[in-house]
């Protein structure tokens, strides 16, 4: 009874969202939200006060994703209305009139370099409006980039979900080092497969075939480079595997390696010089972007720690609500929420959104010639836009954060175990799922990794198997999960436009991440 209630609220939110007359998501994460709430405290009677607080810090957490995608957006719509899309899309066209080296290109090469830069669903959010720029219907745009931004997501925004999500799980630097290689192992297995899948939303098969060749180049690319650093590194394998791809690809591109010969009689004709200049400050918002990401965020530069020191400045008593605190670099901390253990912080300066995105637009004003009218209707745009997605985040984290209350009674341990009884040998099979399960109403690959690892860990230890082979599993299942998250549908939704387009998208990406949990659990049968 406890693992049917416990699954309930996941249950009920799927079928609300992808029934005939499907809820939109900013009704319908409220809504699990308070059936998770009721249950939370009738059925699994925890504490009031400490589920209490567990609401109240989930709504400030939704300020983390939230102020990713206002950024996200607020450089989104700069680039749109400067005319920079326009100009970027016009001069990737002019690598090549072929539809599917557009695609691999914009939604295959380089949101797996972004992944790596920025992560938290951005790179989707960014590729999405450069593809539609490019002529392609906007609900396929979603589904492609959301299914092609699975691969990279383990190793993004600089390793965050291997260095970061699996901080609760006691590893070696051996053993870290042993889970970043498998995880990317059984990434490349899956690259193989899944960008094939995300191309027959745009395209046909004749197309693929006679692409085929190409294809694989561009997705080899990036993903050996990246499988290669892996063994070394769980930080830039995304960030460098897509650069080395994205280059690579735009060259094959170029030079109609691959590619149908239908297209290789086409010429292009030579920018002049004027041109050129052009497409370099359309293209420089996202070179400062990416630079501005690298050097904030290496270990062994000195950027990284002044941007999360901690240390108190200013701490005010808020009484029963708990201790406020700002710190010198803008770390926001809510301490003792209620009198309970539950805290709240905001890293306001290290969260991807002022830095870089708000400094990245300020810093391209002069550059794409941005007067003052067209920055208020950026800005104004930016923030309507995100009042319904808003609701959904909020609605989402305080579900998963009443999700992973109580401990050993909390409803994502009952859910982990149950299953793990119930597989018992098999479990590696199943493994991926649980991370899938947990990026998919966390929204991050980095959520899930740090929701589930500890029960993975545990899981391993009591059947026997080898413990960073099942992590593994866990970080390839929060990485494809990613394209049903529904935060990051979401995000790249409202950044097209889109209206009540949620629960189209979530149907059409269930798909592709069967197959690739399919093609995960085998290699964990393999791996373990």
């Amino acid at each position: 009874m406890d693992f049917f209630l416990a699954i309930l609220p996941i249950a009920v939110l799927i079928y609300v969202m992808t029934k005939k007359r499907s809820w939109p998501s900013h009704i319908s994460l409220p809504f699990a939200a308070v059936l998770v709430y009721f249950l939370t405290l009738v059925r699994f009677r925890l504490d009031p006060n400490l589920v209490n607080a567990t609401v109240v810090n989930g709504a400030l957490s939704a300020l983390t994703p939230i102020s990713i995608l206002w950024g996200a957006l607020l450089l989104s719509q700069t680039m749109r209305r400067s005319g920079a899309e326009r100009i970027i899309s016009e001069s990737l066209k002019g690598v090549s009139p072929n539809p599917v080296a557009q695609l691999m290109i914009v939604g295959w090469a380089f949101p797996f370099m972004m992944e790596g830069a920025s992560g938290f669903g951005t790179p989707a959010a960014i590729a999405a409006p450069l593809l539609v720029g490019l002529g392609f219907d906007a609900v396929r745009v979603t589904i492609l980039t959301l299914i092609m931004n699975a691969v990279p997501a383990t190793f993004g925004a600089v390793g965050t979900p291997m260095w970061f999500g699996l901080s609760q799980v006691p590893l070696s630097p051996a053993e870290i080092l042993s889970v970043s290689w498998k995880t990317a192992l059984v990434h490349t297995v899956a690259a193989l497969v899944v960008p094939i899948i995300a191309l027959r939303f745009m395209v046909g098969w004749v197309e693929i075939r006679q692409n085929l060749i190409f294809i694989y180049l561009s997705v080899l690319s990036c993903a050996l480079p990246s499988l290669f650093l892996s063994r070394f590194t769980y930080e830039f394998p995304s960030l460098i595997g897509g650069a080395v791809g994205l280059c690579l690809s735009a060259l094959m591109a170029k030079h109609q390696a691959g590619l149908a010969r239908t297209h290789a009689a086409k010429e292009v004709e030579v920018d002049p010089p004027s041109q050129h200049r052009d497409q370099l400050r359309a293209f420089a918002p996202y070179l400062i972007l990416i630079a501005v990401l690298i050097v904030t965020r290496l270990p062994f530069l000195p950027l990284r720690a002044w941007l999360t020191a901690e240390s108190p400045r200013l701490a005010l008593d808020w009484g029963t609500l708990g201790t406020f605190s700002v710190s010198a670099a803008l770390v926001l901390r809510l301490d003792s929420i209620f009198g309970t253990s539950s805290g709240w912080s905001y890293q306001a300066l290290f969260v991807p959104a002022l830095i870089p995105f708000v400094v990245v637009v300020l810093l391209s004003i002069p550059l794409l010639r941005i007067d003052l009218p067209t920055l208020k209707t950026v800005l104004a745009d930016t923030t309507n836009r995100l009042r319904g997605p808003s609701i959904t985040l909020m609605g989402a984290l305080i579900m998963v954060q009443l999700m992973t209350l109580g401990e050993d009674r909390a409803p994502t341990t009952i859910i982990g175990r149950t299953l793990a009884s119930i597989t018992g040998g098999s479990w590696p099979f199943f493994a991926p799922v649980l991370g899938a399960l947990g990026a998919f109403f966390a929204g991050s690959a980095t959520v899930s990794n740090l929701t589930f690892a500890g029960i993975q860990d545990s899981i391993a230890r009591t059947l026997g198997f080898d413990r960073t082979s099942i992590l593994a599993l866990q970080s390839v299942g929060a990485a494809m999960g990613n394209m049903v998250a529904i935060s990051n549908i979401v995000a790249v939704v409202s950044i097209l436009g889109l209206q009540n387009q949620e629960g189209v998208v979530l149907k059409r990406t269930v798909i592709p991440l069967v197959v690739y949990a399919l093609i995960a659990g085998v290699s964990g049968l393999i791996l373990a």
